[in-house]
């Protein structure tokens, strides 16, 4: 009796996808999520038998051969077999990935009845919670059983019959690089996903605020580029019909509607005319959006500046979500992308009035999610570090700091809408919010460093004969800026 492989130690080919290859996607994800010293923690499991392709023939080749040996039985195995832990570690170094530092073994539940699991395991939050990670890793529910693989090999006679030949089991660690890169270069699912726009939008109805400029308009480009039928939507007639005519005139399937969207009245017209004349909506991206950047003592008979913001970036966008989920729910498909802002997570100062207004839009994004992902329904939220748009040039002292030019804007936007993750967000904005809620008081000093090194412009305290004459940003300004890059200062 031969036991089977389906990889090469030499040449690192893989025939097929079994086992632990079953895993390598998940750890892939790790790897483009953390560092690869980022301790982890794991499993332990129970003992496997890797064997490579090459030296099952090597040894089937050799066996054959010696005479005396019909009728005997050989298991081609690892005569010192590998935990399931060590070898997922062993793939996380050949791929970068974080290894399990603390693996906790599987037998330590034993005492729990097996009643009790199963009764567990079987409750319908429990099984879907499980079914969406093993789908999101994509991996085989049958393929949890192989952990705590109990069967053990007794390949003595193999040992016999190879004494003196020279062939053996290489070590895994010696070849698992080469494992690892034919499966990334040939085996990897993701390389059979659909990750053009061109796939995901072409004669879909995406609709875009703030549609005539920066980033909305950056984004409808394209969109109708790929095929999309493409709404736009802004409040200026004549700006936004002309760029309208200018896609229409390369190509693409373009239609525009004037709206104010801090008007609930008219954010309903738009849903009505959007249906009337498409009959539903399959992206719509809350683009449109208004930023205030004025310290609190600057605002306190401004009080309209919050409700500004407010009406605008929350109240608008949920208007056309609450309008245009009807239709998506009975289609059992949709997808609301929401841009945000990086300041939501880095809690920038003078920018209470903005960061407030976006962050309620996150929080309502996140409980949506909760209630409608069951329904076909996505959530993207896309903490949009500071771009150059006119939205912030009152602001000079922009001029001089590194920003995202609105079409690597929309090239964040175009992510979202193909791969649909929950959340983009920057590193440094990620960063900042994982300081924030470990360190809080010692971001409290950053934070509060930057506020006093950044004063309220000429235009946010109202005084127009200092606009003209605005100071330059000084050096450190600009150093302390980029090394913050993308956040709101």
């Amino acid at each position: 009796m031969f036991d089977e492989a389906e990889d090469h130690s030499k040449t690192g080919e893989i025939d097929k996808i079994d086992g632990p290859y079953y895993f390598f996607s998940a750890l892939k994800k790790l790897r483009e999520i953390l560092p690869p010293w980022m301790p982890m923690l794991g499993i332990e499991g129970g003992r496997v038998n890797l064997v490579p392709v090459d030296y099952v023939a090597d040894a089937m080749d050799h066996i054959a051969h010696k005479p005396k040996l019909d009728g005997h039985c050989f298991h081609l195995t690892d005569p010192e077999p590998m935990r399931v832990g060590e070898v997922l570690n062993t793939f996380a170094r050949a791929g970068h990935a974080p290894e399990m530092t603390m693996r906790i073994d599987a037998r330590m539940f034993a005492f729990v009845p097996g009643g009790v699991r199963m009764a567990v395991g079987n409750l319908p939050p429990v099984k879907r919670f499980i079914g969406m990670l093993l789908r999101d890793f994509k991996i085989p529910k049958e393929v949890l059983k192989f952990i705590t693989y109990p069967t053990r090999f007794d390949n003595r006679e193999t040992e016999r019959a190879l004494k003196g030949s020279g062939i053996q089991v290489p070590a895994l660690d010696t070849y698992a690089w080469r494992l690892w890169d034919y499966w990334e270069r040939h085996l990897d699912p993701d390389l059979y996903i659909d990750r053009t726009l061109k796939g995901k939008v072409r004669n879909k109805v995406v609709v875009i605020t703030g549609g005539s400029s920066g980033i909305g308009l950056a984004t409808a480009q394209k969109v109708a580029a790929a095929g999309a039928v493409t709404v736009i939507v802004a409040r200026g007639e004549e700006e936004l019909f002309k760029v309208r005519d200018e896609m229409q005139a390369a190509g693409g399937k373009v239609f525009a509607y004037t709206a104010d969207l801090a008007d609930m009245a008219s954010c309903d017209a738009l849903v009505r005319q959007v249906l009337d004349a498409h009959g539903h909506v399959d992206v719509l991206v809350n683009n449109a959006g208004r930023s205030i950047r004025r310290s609190i003592e600057a605002s306190y008979d401004r009080f309209h500046d919050f409700e500004r913001t407010m009406q605008l970036n929350y109240f608008g966008s949920i208007r056309l979500i609450m309008g245009f989920m009807p239709t998506m729910t009975q289609r059992r498909k949709g997808h609301i992308i929401n841009i945000s802002s990086i300041g939501v997570l880095a809690n920038s100062p003078r920018f209470s009035a903005y960061v407030a207004s976006k962050a309620a839009l996150d929080a309502f994004s996140r409980c949506a999610q909760g209630e409608l992902s069951g329904k076909g329904i996505s959530f993207t939220t896309i903490n949009m570090p500071l771009v150059k748009t006119p939205m912030i040039a009152p602001t000079k002292m922009y001029d001089s700091v590194p920003t995202l030019t609105p079409d690597e804007a929309a090239d964040l936007v175009v992510k979202g809408i193909i791969e649909k993750p929950s959340r983009i967000a920057t590193r440094l904005g990620i960063f900042s919010a994982l300081i924030n809620a470990l360190a809080p008081k010692a971001y409290e000093v950053v934070m509060n460093t930057a506020f006093e090194l950044f004063p309220d412009s000429a235009a946010a305290r109202g005084d127009k004969a200092a606009l003209k004459g605005e100071a330059q940003p000084s050096n450190e300004q600009i150093a302390f800026a980029s090394l913050m890059r993308g956040v709101h200062w």
